[in-house]
């Protein structure tokens, strides 16, 4: 792993650790309030699969460094592309499954019931107790989304952004949370089911985005934008330097993990050829793993038919 680089990835996995115990924290409390309520039901999984991303970032960030082998004799950079997809399949798939089950309960007008606890002697509704725990579930996810956000830039790692970004969606559905639990105080029985079917959209939504994005890393697409699937700036930048020095080959980038690896073809390997760094120009060194040559003469199976 290069040298820049290595401080922030170590945050990212303290970090990372501390998901796992703060939004623990979450989860149980929401699991203890949980009672009837529909919104709260789909706030609570949104916590627990928040913790996906976590996990599959530590797994990948064990793994990465790892020395090439026999079998993997490129090395393990990609497997934090692998991750990405695994997170981003699993919020798809619940976040479809929530947004079914809450339209249904919407749809066939079912009245959420929150009936009050026994609380040191006193009885309180329920539901003032889901409004604290949601309240906690909005505190804690803010405070490490903020935290992941700079990290998951200097490294370019999607997995990461991705959990930042799950985090920004986890504090935003325990606001929806409260409004659900707060509707059925009021009167408002469908306030908890509309809530909770915006929580299994936002879900969905993060899901499929992402998957989008890992599928194009995997097959070699262009290097892509954190958050996004338009292509990165960066590999412009680096693509307009190369046709500039090279401008009778054709250039070609790709995404592996975090970095980007390059090939110009038609083009004889350079005597003296540039350091990396010096292509980089102003952006990240590091970024550019590999830039390779394919001489004139080198056939494709297109070129032969």
């Amino acid at each position: 792993m290069p040298e820049q680089i290595r401080d922030d990835f170590a945050r990212a996995k303290r970090l990372e650790w501390q998901t796992l115990f703060w939004m623990g924290t979450v989860v149980l409390a929401m699991f203890v309030t949980m009672g009837g309520s529909q919104a709260m039901r789909s706030a609570l999984i949104e916590d627990a699969l928040s913790l996906v991303p976590s996990l599959t970032f530590l797994i990948a960030a064990r793994v990465e460094p790892r020395d090439p082998t026999e079998k993997y004799p490129f090395g393990f950079v990609r497997v934090n592309s692998l991750a990405f997809l695994v997170a981003a399949v699993a919020l798809s798939a619940v976040g479809g499954f929530l947004m079914y089950e809450s339209a249904m309960t919407l749809l066939m007008a079912e009245h959420p019931t929150v009936a009050p606890v026994e609380v040191f002697g006193h009885t309180v509704w329920l539901g003032w107790l889901m409004i604290a725990a949601l309240a906690y579930s909005v505190v804690v996810p803010m405070i490490l989304g903020r935290m992941k956000l700079p990290v998951a830039g200097r490294l370019r790692d999607k997995v990461l952004h991705t959990d930042a970004l799950m985090q920004k969606a986890d504090w935003q559905t325990g606001l929806a949370g409260m409004i659900g639990v707060l509707g059925i105080y009021f009167g408002y029985w469908w306030a908890d089911s509309a809530a909770a079917l915006f929580i299994a959209f936002s879900i969905l939504r993060d899901g499929v985005t992402n998957m989008g994005t890992a599928a194009a890393e995997l097959l070699d697409g262009a290097p892509r934008e954190l958050g996004s699937s338009a292509i990165s700036e960066e590999a412009k930048r680096l693509q307009g330097r190369l046709e500039r020095l090279w401008p009778e080959g054709k250039v070609r980038l790709r995404e592996s993990g975090r970095y980007i690896v390059g090939t110009v073809e038609g083009v004889d390997p350079p005597a003296d050829p540039p350091k990396l760094e010096e292509l980089m120009g102003d952006d990240p060194s590091w970024r550019l793993a590999r830039l390779s040559f394919s001489p004139p003469e080198t056939l494709r199976r297109e070129d032969v038919g």
